[in-house]
């Protein structure tokens, strides 16, 4: 029987490439997002090219209303949930005194109040089945802080602990969680012209980090890694 596997905040680059690649691997995929124009079109490419069920999940990931309906919709179409990518994020680069108060609320409403939110509802599927997975995408903000990002640095701070947290009380229940530190700037036309780099200069390979969330999954209990970073060479 597949699996189950949903992505919160999937847009184009990494959460297209986790997407395609759960997909690839045999997974159903929920995609949670709050706009369902661009979840659509890639549900149908990618249920075209794999064969597997794609579900478009229109969801508000900060409103506990959103979330418990979206994952009811996901329990009806896909069944249980036995993988779970919280995914989503929100960046104001800013510093403390250009920063608002409702961007550094939002940051930590979407990154780490959304990973709340989604995990409890996941988590009591994981539970009964007696396995599962989940993984929070971080950031090197996240392990070390960055000038000019205090809000993204001080929400990713906060889904490491999560997670930290999470896999204490998870672990021994069969539940594998663990978080990725992403160490650079990922690969898609749209970053690197936001931050100027040229087609020379290193950047992560969405599909490349997608393959090592899969690895993760892969892991035998009796090794799991709790945390893994990922960067280009060069």
């Amino acid at each position: 029987m597949a699996k189950t596997a949903v992505v919160s905040g999937v847009g184009p680059g990494l959460g297209a490439a986790l997407v395609r690649k759960f997909a690839i691997e045999g997974c159903d995929v929920a995609m949670l997002a709050r706009s369902l124009d661009y979840v659509r079109e890639l549900a149908a490419e990618v249920g075209e090219e794999t064969g597997s069920r794609l579900l478009p999940v229109a969801a508000d990931i900060t409103r506990p209303e959103d979330v418990a309906s979206g994952f009811e919709t996901v329990r009806q179409e896909l069944g249980p949930v036995d993988i779970l990518v919280n995914h989503a994020s929100n960046a104001s680069w800013k510093g403390l005194l250009d920063l608002t108060p409702a961007e550094f609320d939002l940051a930590w409403r979407v990154s780490v109040r959304g990973a709340f939110l989604c995990s409890r509802e996941a988590v009591p599927d994981m539970l009964q089945q007696g396995a599962g997975a989940i993984i929070f995408t971080g950031a090197t903000s996240g392990v070390r802080g960055r000038a000019g990002a205090l809000a993204f640095s001080s929400a990713k701070f906060g889904v490491r602990g999560m997670a930290d947290s999470m896999a204490r009380e998870f672990w021994p229940q069969g539940i594998h969680v663990a978080h990725v530190v992403i160490d650079g700037i990922i690969d898609t036309p749209r970053v690197r012209a936001e931050f100027g780099l040229t087609e020379d200069e290193p950047a992560l390979a969405p599909e490349a980090i997608a393959s090592s969330y899969w690895s993760l999954i892969q892991q035998d209990p009796s090794a799991w890694s709790f945390e893994i970073d990922v960067r280009p060479a060069g």
